[in-house]
């Protein structure tokens, strides 16, 4: 796909983005967003739906402390206690049933939960009224695979989705990074959106990008019409 605007010309936005007069220096890290406004889409009668991770080409310092909670009693449990994840046990998913404040603690603890695939529909009638909705129903993998390939996977992820404003945004990193190289992330996210959108490149309206207590820099696309 042919996308509406350079690396060069997203890399310079990013460059306006973090320079001091929009983003002063603070004692922490600040993360970099990225807001695709659309144009020429009525969310609500379009039927366009966008809602899917999306693997960056350069994840930021932030992907190693996304966290990540394995459902299993098997194997994919002592692979992940390796990998220094946590597990859920059956036994402790169980005791979860009717404990939707616990479910919920897990739900705003965890980023993403990763499960044997034969306990998926005991995960489904204990977590999936809760998990569910907010995208976070667990990846299913066979009792005997490997999820390492999936954790990485996972780390170097970002959720798009579209809801009732007619808004695409997630972070695409942090200020510590080269511009090229958010840019490039930028290029990912817009490429993936343009592809889900009936007129493409046409639908997008402007890039707008900021750090997370920063001033917006915009960048309009010419061929939004």
């Amino acid at each position: 796909m042919s996308l509406p605007v350079s690396l060069a010309q997203l890399s310079a936005l990013v460059e306006s983005a973090v320079k001091p007069e929009n983003s002063k220096k603070r004692k922490f890290t600040q993360s970099v967003e990225v807001s695709l406004k659309l144009t020429g889409v009525d969310v609500s009668k379009s039927g366009v739906k966008i809602n899917e991770l999306l693997e960056l080409p350069v994840p930021g310092k932030e992907a190693e402390s996304v966290k990540i909670l394995v459902i299993s009693s098997g194997p994919l449990g002592t692979e992940a206690r390796r990998l220094g994840i946590p597990v859920l046990a059956r036994e402790d998913l169980e005791k979860l049933a009717g404990n939707k404040k616990e479910i919920r603690k897990l739900a705003n603890q965890y980023d993403h939960f990763i499960a044997e695939a034969p306990m998926m529909p005991l995960v489904g009638r204990v977590m999936g009224q809760i998990l569910g909705p907010r995208d976070k129903m667990p990846i299913a993998v066979p009792p005997t695979g490997s999820i390492a390939s999936t954790v990485e996977r996972l780390r170097r992820s970002v959720r798009l989705r579209l809801k009732a404003q007619p808004v695409v945004s997630c972070k695409i990193g942090n200020e510590s990074m080269k511009a090229d190289e958010l840019a490039s992330n930028i290029q990912k996210v817009l490429s993936a959106v343009e592809s889900k959108l009936p007129n493409g490149e046409k639908n997008v309206d402007c890039i707008i990008v900021k750090t997370s207590m920063g001033k917006p820099a915009k960048l309009k696309l010419k061929s939004a019409r």
